[in-house]
């Protein structure tokens, strides 16, 4: 089937393209269905026209890259402005020290349970034996798995460097350069001095939080593209990918989504209703756009305007929680990463033939929840992040670059799950937070009002 369309040439596939992209214009226009609906109508669509065009569907990739560009734009701008208003918000800078301590602690608990999950379901599925890694065909992998970890090996800092490197020497540069972790300490220190100027009453006080305001809106606007900029990109993914390369690994694939899907429904769901007292289902309904747009973007930081947007219009948190919350869990918060490093970590060891003891499942947990906080803003982090992981029970580096490079024509598909899984644990920690701080509107959460516009 797949090959037959294929050989029709581009003209059927843009017919179905340009069809669907009517469709969903449609349903959003006429039938006015919820964007996240359209959204995961548009999943479904570009899913089906890549599976059945093939390697066609990769020309629909430039309407994905041009979705993802327009939420990009947003980032810095987002971060900086909601950040600086939120601290003004709070009027106490005193309130940002139990704020943080607060989101660190939540992010390093439910990391713990992620890479602990990982690791079970690497016992329990044991998706490495009889893998022959040493003799798999994967092309030039190796070649390109091999040139990151030389470039990630040379660009290694120490600790202490890596703190100077928060504090952002030009921050001008550290906003062209995406860097996020600097953006935040420069804007909250920024809302801070007007705080202590006594000037959050004032002119710069209300530019910021118009500002705001605008960029939030800017972020609705372009939300609207979102089912098209989906549909593109899942017609790319598996259009290019397919699902035949799922057929080596399909135990490695099948253990992760579910141990994704369990940790967010039980850890998050349970942060939610256990220690909120909030419906589950509500949440889940108020970020649908952001989990989608994570699932097809694979990019927590490309999704970040949309979950600031979603958790605070949907689930009631105000914009000081989430301007600040949100920021760093997309850049620290990789739970999706630890369950992928300790489901790796099981996967190597089987395939290699090691047995492991207790000692080297604890320091496997340790070691993947320490490499997936330092995961943010680095490509494909998690395929040479796992070197380091597998070097604590014995695995040479030469082993893991064969097993990572088994993986990695397919790791696309799980990037995707795995940054879904980062975003929702964003938001959970964020409501989590903004109900200990008194900052969370639970008749909003629970969809009994609408949110006001400020």
């Amino acid at each position: 089937m797949e090959g037959s369309l294929a050989s029709l040439g581009l003209a059927p596939f843009w017919i179905v393209t340009l069809g669907a992209f009517v469709v969903l214009f449609f349903l959003g226009r006429a039938l006015k269905l919820p964007l996240w609906v359209r959204v995961l109508l548009a999943l479904f669509a570009g899913g089906v026209t890549g599976y059945l065009f093939g390697d066609v569907a990769a020309s629909a990739k430039p309407i994905g890259d041009g979705f993802i560009y327009l939420i990009r734009m947003l980032i810095v701008p987002l971060v900086f402005t909601t950040i600086v208003a939120g601290v003004i918000a709070m009027g106490d800078p005193k309130r940002l020290g139990t704020l943080g301590a607060r989101t660190i602690s939540l992010y390093l608990i439910t990391t713990l349970f992620a890479v602990t999950l990982g690791i079970f379901m690497g016992i329990f599925f044991k998706p490495g034996e009889g893998v022959d890694y040493q003799n798999a065909n994967t092309g030039d992998a190796q070649a390109q798995i091999q040139q990151r970890l030389e470039a990630a090996n040379a660009a290694e800092r120490t600790v202490v460097q890596q703190i100077l490197d928060i504090i952002p020497q030009n921050p001008i540069d550290a906003m062209a350069n995406g860097d996020i972790l600097a953006i935040i300490f420069f804007a909250v220190l920024f809302g801070v001095a007007i705080i202590s100027a006594r000037e959050g009453d004032g002119p710069i006080g209300h530019v910021m939080e118009s500002a705001a305001e605008v960029v939030l809106k800017l972020t609705s606007m372009v939300m609207g593209l979102a089912p098209y900029g989906v549909f593109a990109l899942m017609a790319w993914v598996l259009g290019t990918q397919g699902l035949a390369v799922l057929e080596n690994l399909a135990k490695l694939a099948f253990a992760l989504y579910l141990a994704c899907a369990l940790h967010m429904l039980f850890v998050y769901g349970g942060l939610i209703r256990v220690v909120n007292n909030l419906p589950v289902r509500k949440f889940f309904g108020g970020i649908l756009d952001a989990m989608s747009t994570a699932y097809s973007t694979a990019s927590s930081s490309a999704t970040l305007p949309v979950t600031i947007s979603n958790v605070n219009k949907n689930l009631g948190v105000e914009k000081s929680v989430a301007g600040s919350v949100l920021p760093l869990g997309a850049t620290i918060n990789m739970d999706g990463t630890s369950i992928y490093l300790g489901l790796v970590a099981l996967f190597a060891a089987q395939a290699v033939g090691i047995e492991l003891e207790a000692g080297q499942y604890v320091a496997i947990a340790l070691t993947a929840t320490a490499a997936s906080v330092g995961a943010a803003g680095i490509p494909s982090a998690s395929l040479f992040l796992a070197v380091a992981v597998l070097a604590t029970f014995g695995v040479t580096q030469e082993q893991a670059v064969l097993i990572i490079a088994l993986i990695f024509p397919f790791d696309r598909l799980l990037d995707m799950m795995r940054t879904m899984t980062n975003v929702t644990g964003d938001a959970a920690v964020a409501t989590t937070v903004a109900n200990w701080e008194g900052a969370l509107d639970k008749d909003v959460f629970r969809g009994e009002k609408v949110k006001e516009a400020a």
